[in-house]
């Protein structure tokens, strides 16, 4: 039995869709889904983007918490995230 994938490896994007929406869809945070496409603006609508694959377990972040205690240092936040950012109530892969 072959095991069928969820999440496409990549996405055309539909009138009026944001990067957020997309992003939001397919459990990705945005910074990633914006860096690995390059994108510096919305996405425009029949522009194809690379769905980022198996960046770890999503997590939504509470107050308090560092880079370090979620993923083992601040180079790994970045690597799994695409930002340095981190705030309350972020949508994070561990």
């Amino acid at each position: 039995m072959e095991l069928q994938r969820l999440i496409p490896l990549f996405y055309r994007v539909k009138s009026g869709q944001t990067a957020a929406e997309i992003a939001r869809a397919f459990s990705v945070p945005i910074a990633l889904l914006a860096r690995d496409n390059g994108l510096a603006e919305e996405p425009c609508a029949g522009q194809v983007l690379r769905i980022p694959q198996g960046c770890g377990n999503e997590y939504c972040v509470k107050g308090g918490e560092s880079r370090t205690l979620l993923c083992g240092s601040p180079e790994n936040f970045l690597a799994r995230n695409g930002t340095s950012a981190l705030y309350p109530t972020q949508r994070v892969f561990l």
